[in-house]
């Protein structure tokens, strides 16, 4: 791992635990071992830094969902749907520290009053909403998904699914024990009821 990285790494567990605004360049240094100067040298400042957090998370939402979708091959529209919620409690899971950092509140404040911070967040957040929303049109293009708004339809659905995570981030529900009633729902919201039956679940 290179010195950059694991500036990254280090500040991504340290913004994400105590929060943006009450983390001290000086505590990553002593976490990396890298001088505050080579710190410097590689990000401005802390919100450089940040910034720098945001891009590298966004890029690999994005790499993770592309090879997750490119291993897999679905039925149809309804199925890749459901793999997509699968896949979303499954990454962040494994993204444990960068969700708790985009789900703080320190992360808005930023965006209020830095632009590039805005446009990350929004480019994280639409890319989310894109990979449910092209589901959505490709169920309906082959019926397994009811006629609805693609982009309303894909961000409720996300909404429910980014609520669960959060009750699991903050260790109030766990997102786990929830899964089977979540599929449910999302069928029952946006599945075809004629292939699916009344309840929305699959036929056996």
């Amino acid at each position: 791992m290179s010195k950059k990285d694991s500036i990254i790494r280090a500040a991504t567990l340290l913004f994400s635990t105590k929060g943006f605004e009450n983390t001290r360049m000086v505590e990553i240094s002593r976490m990396t071992g890298a001088a505050e100067g080579t710190i410097f040298y590689h990000f401005k400042n802390k919100e450089d830094l940040f910034l720098a957090i945001l891009e590298q998370f966004r890029q690999d939402i994005s790499s993770e969902f592309d090879r997750y979708l490119e291993e897999r091959a679905f039925d149809n529209g309804i199925e890749m749907l459901e793999g997509a919620v699968s896949f979303y409690l499954s990454l962040a899971g494994m993204m444990e520290d960068r969700f708790l950092l985009l789900h703080r509140h320190d992360a808005y404040e930023l965006a209020r009053v830095n632009a590039a911070c805005k446009e990350h967040l929004e480019a994280i957040y639409e890319g989310f909403v894109n990979i449910f929303e092209n589901a959505v049109i490709t169920g309906q293009a082959d019926g397994s998904v009811v006629a609805m708004p693609p982009r309303k339809a894909a961000l409720i659905i996300f909404s429910m699914v980014d609520g669960l995570v959060r009750f699991n981030t903050y260790e109030l529900y766990s997102a786990g024990s929830l899964y089977s009633e979540l599929m449910t729902a999302c069928r029952r919201m946006v599945g075809n009821q004629e292939m699916y039956g009344e309840g929305g679940d699959h036929d056996e």
